[in-house]
């Protein structure tokens, strides 16, 4: 069956992002539930939805009212009778599903199954993901239409997610499978990482007024108490703007003992 589109005005400035999997809701309940499952995919770079036999038809105004400027996601959703038809012109088909029932198919994890459809998007195949409705998640007649099952290995005790809870762990590890932010950095805003010239030019201003006011007077032990300070301030990153600030404080520390 031919797929018919909506459309409306509006919304943030999204669209799709390279060969990127679609999303298939089948037999949503909530128009709520779609809306922010429309802002889910947003935040991870997916534009593509589909709407299987949405229980109260579509398109439903609540939806828009919660994807929080999603807005063109939903207007270009395509609406399905059919599971068939919605996974008709698609290579891979990946189902999210809690509870493998009596299914021998393979299942991973939510990491996994993003790094395989993104090995798929790269060779130029088209590939979905399909999410069950919020009651009771996909029947075993839905998975069977799918390559491969996608289970996430949460608290075993309570692994309760709404829809958009469901597709916001897909969308940010599609996102992260090639994100190149790192770890931890630091963020020194408007200055930067002191340099080796810049930390040393510091010391030797420090290491002076300490020789003037006699606090390494003990010529056995000033070694070591050197020692310690350069590595205090090796230890982290410091700041250009952080010297510029201990510089202050070393000045005026030696200018008010020079008062005295």
């Amino acid at each position: 069956m031919e797929a018919h589109m909506t459309g409306r005005e509006g919304g943030a400035d999204i669209g799709p992002i390279g060969n990127s999997p679609v999303v298939i809701l089948v037999r949503p309940q909530m128009a709520e539930n779609i809306g922010t499952t429309a802002r889910a995919m947003a935040n991870g770079g997916l534009f593509h939805m589909r709407i299987v036999a949405p229980r109260d038809g579509w398109p439903q105004e609540r939806a828009w009212r919660t994807a929080s400027g999603a807005d063109r996601i939903l207007d270009a959703a395509q609406v399905f009778e059919t599971v068939d038809d919605a996974v008709a012109d698609l290579h891979h088909v990946y189902a999210t599903c809690p509870r493998p029932r009596h299914i021998v198919k393979p299942v991973l994890t939510a990491r996994g199954g993003a790094a395989e459809l993104r090995e798929a998007t790269t060779r130029g195949l088209k590939v979905g993901l399909m999410f069950g409705p919020e009651r009771a998640g996909l029947d075993n007649e839905d998975m069977a239409r799918a390559d491969a099952l996608i289970r996430y290995p949460l608290n075993p005790a309570f692994m309760s997610l709404n829809l958009a809870q469901a597709v916001m762990i897909m969308a940010y590890e599609w996102w992260m499978a090639v994100d190149g932010t790192p770890p931890r950095e630091l963020m020194t805003n408007e200055t930067h990482v002191a340099t080796k010239g810049e930390l040393e030019n510091f010391m030797g201003h420090l290491f002076r007024e300490l020789d003037e006011c006699g606090f390494l007077r003990n010529e056995q032990k000033r070694a070591g108490m050197v020692r310690n300070l350069r590595h205090f301030f090796t230890r982290g990153e410091v700041t250009e703007q952080e010297l510029r600030t201990l510089h202050g404080v070393v000045t005026e520390l030696a200018n008010q003992r020079r008062n005295r």
